[in-house]
């Protein structure tokens, strides 16, 4: 039985978005003295990274583990990469120690690279007795063709059942890329869509009604919730 999402429908994208995770952030700190956040690329939450930076003395950052749901396979300077860009609205300007965020290295091979990553998490898992690397917090975006982190619609890594960290390779990219697999994103405690006001509300149609061509609708963690913010 599919998780039923909640959606968000708003004008007040960035601080909505901020908000949510500001409070989840805090919430989980609380109970568990830690929170487990994967960022996306992409353009639509370089503005609510922003806003996080902006609140940073809200935010006991050496609590915080950052992770990453996809990069592309570039060095952390290159202008595409996803931490390049986290790093410079987020992480940099909110003083993020280095010793809280984990990046994948996307400018090794990568299938080591891939394995290092999931080699990481799975470590993190066993220091707390857990078999499998739990997030509290996933965000994610809405491509045009319905991928979310760099699951892309007919790639390989749609059909990965056993790694949790993969490198896929995008046909019409022509290019790789490092992304987590269904078995960790389903395993969140919450997922966040972040999509703009932009996006083809047909698409957002599609995926919520469950049409299983698209990637983003095989989201459905078995043990958390899904959230959809959509600006208006």
């Amino acid at each position: 039985m599919k998780t039923e999402p909640q959606v968000i429908r708003t004008h007040n994208f960035v601080s909505d978005a901020a908000d949510f995770i500001l409070e989840l952030a805090h919430k989980t700190i609380a109970e568990r003295n830690e929170f487990r956040i994967a960022l996306s690329g992409g353009n639509t939450p370089q503005p609510v990274y922003a806003r996080l930076a902006a609140a940073t003395n809200d935010v006991p950052w050496d609590l915080v583990r950052i992770t990453f749901g996809d990069e592309r396979c570039v060095p952390p300077e290159d202008p595409n990469s996803n931490f390049g860009m986290a790093h410079e609205t987020l992480l940099a300007p909110a003083g993020v120690p280095e010793k809280s965020i984990q990046r994948m290295r996307g400018e090794i091979d990568p299938q080591i690279a891939a394995q290092e990553y999931q080699d990481h998490l799975d470590l993190m898992a066993t220091q707390r007795d857990e078999p499998i690397y739990r997030h509290d917090l996933i965000l994610l975006g809405l491509g045009d063709d319905g991928h979310t982190a760099s699951l892309f619609p007919e790639t390989a890594a749609l059909n990965e059942q056993i790694r949790r960290v993969v490198a896929n390779f995008v046909p019409k990219l022509n290019a790789w890329r490092l992304t987590f697999t269904f078995p960790l994103i389903n395993h969140a405690r919450h997922i966040l869509f972040l999509v703009g006001a932009s996006k083809n509300p047909a698409l957002i149609e599609r995926v919520l009604k469950g049409d299983p061509q698209l990637p983003a609708e095989r989201v459905d963690p078995s043990a958390g919730d899904v959230t959809w913010m959509i600006g208006e």
